[in-house]
C-alpha cells in the first residue's frame, strides 16, 4: 500500500470519533493497555509530559515541545487531532513521522500481533503507533496531549513528568458530565502518584476538585494563574505577539515575543512558565534564553496550525479552531480586537455540542456563511443557519465549505474581514 491506501485502510476499519463521535469512543482503558503490553510499555522508555484541559491544551503542549527543542533536547510530541495530514499528530523535533514509517508500521504491526482481535479505535492505534515510534527514535521526552476527557484517554497510561490542565470549561458534556466539577474529575484522572500537578485556570467550580484528588494522589498542586500573569500585550512590527509576564506582581520575563496569534494565549504561556519552572527543578536543563528563543518560534519550529491563523490579506482571511462555548469566546474577543470594515463568517459546528451556547455568543452584525465539514458529525447547513436565526444571525448556507469560502471570498472588499471557524474540521478543509 501507498501512503494515501494506507490511511484509508485505517479510516475504513477502525471507528474515529471525529468522523462519527460518541460511537467510537471507549470508556475503558483495556485495549490501550493490552496494546501497551503487546508493544513493550515503550513509552518507559522516555520522560513525558502529559497535558489536559478543554482549551488551550494544543498550544501548551506547542509551546512546551518548542522550548525543549531549543534546549537542545530530541522532543517528540503527540496531539490531535490533525489539520490537513494524519502525520501531524506525531512529530519530533517539529518533523512530522514519515509515510514510510507510517506504511511500514501499519503493514507490519497490526497483523503480526493480531491486534485486529481487538477491534481497537483508531485514536487507541495511533496512540500505540505514537508511543512505539517516540522510543524507536529514543526521545528524550514527549509532550503528550489528551485527546478527550482525560481519565479514560488512551494517553493516560503515562507516568509523567508533570502533569498539566489548562482549564475547564463545558465541552462534551454527553461523555464527561454537564457540570464543571464532573468535567474537571474527569480530566483530572492524569493526575498520578506523586507526580506534580499545573492546572491553568482557578476556577470556583473546579478548585475543590483538583485539590482534593491532588491531596489523595499526594501531588503537589499549583495554579499557574496565582502566580503568573500577562500584565499587557501588543503586537510587535515584526508580527509577533508581545506580553510582559509578572510573577506575584513582578515583572519576571519582560517582553516575551510569541510567533502564536490570539489574546488568548495570554492564559496559555503562564501554564508553559509554570510547568517549566517545574521541570527545571527536576533537572532538565532549560534557560531563559531558551523559552524566550522557543516561545518566539513556537509554532514554526512544531508546525503549529490553526490557532487565529492568517491565511490570506486584502481581505484580512483568519481562521481558528476554537469551537466549544470558552473557545468561541476568545475567538470573539479577538475578532473585537481587529479592526475591520465587514465581518464575513464562513462558519460550521458539530451535530453532537451545544449550538445554542456557542451562537449567542456570535456577533449579529456580520454575514454569515452557513456550512457542514465532510465528516457524519457535521450539523446540516441549513439546520445551523434556521437555528442560528433564532439569534439574530443572518447568512446563507453551502453544502461544502469550499463553497462557503469563495462565496465569502467574492462578497468581501478589500478592508473587511473573512473569518473561517466553528469547527476543527471547518478549519481543516480550509488549510
Amino acid at each position: 500500500m501507498n501512503y494515501k491506501e494506507t490511511l484509508q485502510y485505517l479510516f475504513d476499519r477502525l471507528p474515529m470519533f471525529h468522523r462519527i463521535g460518541e460511537a467510537a469512543y471507549k470508556n475503558s482503558l483495556d485495549n490501550t493497555l493490552k496494546l501497551d503490553g503487546i508493544f513493550g510499555h515503550p513509552h518507559r522508555n522516555y520522560k513525558t509530559v502529559h497535558v489536559a484541559g478543554t482549551n488551550g491544551k494544543g498550544s501548551v503542549s506547542h509551546m512546551l515541545a518548542a522550548v525543549f527543542q531549543t534546549a537542545g533536547y530530541k522532543t517528540g510530541l503527540y496531539t490531535s487531532p490533525h489539520l490537513k495530514d494524519f502525520r501531524e499528530r506525531i512529530k519530533i523535533n517539529g518533523q512530522m513521522i514519515s509515510q514510510e514509517e507510517v506504511i511500514e508500521w501499519v503493514e507490519n504491526y497490526p497483523g503480526k500481533y493480531n491486534l485486529w482481535n481487538l477491534e481497537p479505535s483508531f485514536f487507541e492505534l495511533t496512540v500505540a503507533l505514537a508511543f512505539d515510534y517516540f522510543s524507536q527514535q529514543k526521545v528524550d521526552i514527549a509532550i503528550i496531549e489528551v485527546g478527550l476527557g482525560g481519565r479514560l484517554d488512551s494517553t493516560n497510561i503515562i507516568a509523567p513528568e508533570v502533569s498539566v490542565i489548562t482549564n475547564i470549561g463545558l465541552d462534551h458534556i454527553n461523555l464527561l458530565g454537564g457540570t464543571l466539577d464532573k468535567i474537571a474529575t474527569e480530566k483530572a484522572g492524569i493526575i498520578k502518584s506523586n507526580v506534580p500537578v499545573v492546572v491553568g485556570l482557578t476556577q470556583i467550580e473546579t478548585k475543590p476538585v483538583f485539590t482534593e484528588i491532588a491531596r489523595t494522589k499526594h501531588s503537589s498542586l499549583f495554579f499557574a494563574d496565582q502566580e503568573y500573569v500577562a500584565s499587557y500585550s501588543m503586537l510587535g512590527f515584526d508580527g509577533k505577539q508581545i506580553l510582559n509576564i509578572e510573577r506575584n506582581g513582578k515583572v519576571a520575563f519582560p517582553e516575551i515575543k510569541l510567533d502564536l496569534a490570539g489574546v488568548y494565549q495570554a492564559k496559555n504561556v503562564p501554564v508553559v512558565l509554570k510547568t517549566l519552572d517545574i521541570l527545571i527543578e527536576k533537572g532538565w536543563q532549560i534557560s531563559r534564553e531558551n523559552i524566550y528563543e522557543g516561545l518566539a518560534n513556537a509554532a514554526k519550529s512544531t508546525g503549529l496550525m490553526g490557532r487565529w491563523q492568517i491565511i490570506g490579506n486584502n481581505p484580512l482571511t483568519v481562521c481558528d479552531t476554537g469551537h466549544n462555548e470558552d473557545g468561541i469566546k476568545m475567538v470573539v474577543e479577538q475578532i473585537r480586537n481587529t479592526p475591520y470594515k465587514t465581518l464575513h463568517f464562513v462558519f460550521g459546528v458539530v451535530a453532537d455540542k451545544n449550538q445554542d451556547a456557542v451562537l449567542r455568543l456570535l456577533p449579529t452584525d456580520a454575514a454569515y456563511y452557513f456550512t457542514r465539514a465532510a465528516i457524519p458529525r457535521a450539523m446540516n447547513e441549513q439546520e445551523l443557519a434556521q437555528k442560528a436565526a433564532g439569534f439574530g444571525l443572518k447568512g446563507e448556507s453551502y453544502s461544502t465549505v469550499a463553497e462557503a469560502f469563495n462565496a465569502a471570498k467574492v462578497n468581501a472588499g478589500k478592508n473587511d474581514l473573512i473569518f473561517v471557524g466553528g469547527s476543527t474540521f471547518v478549519v481543516a478543509e480550509i488549510l
